[in-house]
């Protein structure tokens, strides 16, 4: 058994479903032929009578993931509803108050379509509406697909991954060109466009009217080096040396015959004055003045 299920996902939910849980979130993942009985499951059996959430999301290269998000609460969630009684393991009646089930389904590309849920959780009108109006996936017996959030002339499913965003066509890509290039003339090469970027000569106002983008020219092939033979070394020629290298360099006026100048010796150190020796003083005379 997989979290608080009381029983294997495929014994509650029918063949083909398989239950993980993470971050105290349970989810189911059901075939679409079981989608009713699924959401009924959850409803009767796991006491999951809180309808939160139902939508899409558009996995390339699988199909649309339809997605509801339910919760027992109360009773059913505490150990004295109809999904507790078959909790007879240590914790029962003490596991938390709110128990979260997500319900996961995958319809194809090509005509994604359900059965509407709508006769078990009358909630999910709304929410039925908003994921075919966004993600174009039908829901039958549903009362009424209109329109939710964009205008009734509104073409198009914009969540979907292959939906062109017209903004993009009308104001161009910043990365269409390169710096320094015109935006009258065409790119140098062609660019990969971002997801939502149509090419403007396949889709826009301007379609068919702007020439192919020009080939990137392709390298010459180089010979290959026999086994064991290393590849010629390539030297710089004059023309493709630094200035130094170039006729008009000084260094290249020399003659050739001339020889470098000898270098110079460095002067004698000069040598002290010699010292004056010092006068000697006349000693005072004895006995009083002199004549």
């Amino acid at each position: 058994m997989t979290g608080w299920l009381p029983r294997e996902a495929a014994d509650i939910f029918g063949a083909g479903a398989t239950a993980e849980e993470a971050y105290g979130l349970l989810t189911v993942d059901v075939p679409p032929e079981a989608w009713l009985d699924a959401l009924t499951a959850a409803r009767d059996e796991l006491g999951c009578t809180f309808f939160d959430w139902l939508s899409a999301v558009d996995e390339p290269g699988t199909g649309f993931r339809v997605c509801a998000h339910v919760a027992a609460l109360g009773s059913a969630a505490t150990g004295t509803g109809p999904a507790a009684a078959a909790d007879t393991g240590p914790a029962a009646g003490t596991r938390t108050a709110v128990r979260r089930l997500l319900l996961r389904t995958t319809v194809g590309h090509d005509d994604p379509a359900l059965p509407s849920a709508t006769g078990v959780y009358p909630g999910a009108a709304w929410h039925e509406r908003e994921t075919y109006e966004m993600f174009g996936v039908a829901f039958t017996g549903h009362p009424g697909l209109a329109p939710l959030l964009l205008p009734e002339e509104f073409e198009g499913h914009p969540l979907r991954k292959d939906f062109v965003l017209a903004a993009r066509v009308a104001k161009a890509w910043p990365g269409a060109k390169e710096p320094g290039e015109s935006h009258d003339g065409g790119p140098k090469r062609r660019q990969m466009q971002p997801p939502g970027v149509p090419d403007p000569n396949e889709w826009g106002p301007l379609k068919g009217q702007l020439p192919p983008a020009p080939a990137r020219p392709a390298r010459a092939a180089r010979g290959a080096a026999a086994p064991g033979e290393r590849p010629a070394r390539r030297n710089r020629s004059v023309t493709e040396g630094s200035a130094s290298q170039t006729p008009d360099a000084p260094w290249q006026q020399r003659p050739a015959s001339a020889e470098p100048p000898a270098p110079k010796e460095p002067p004698a150190p000069k040598e002290p004055p010699a010292a004056e020796p010092p006068t000697p003083e006349e000693p005072p005379a004895e006995g009083g003045d002199t004549a």
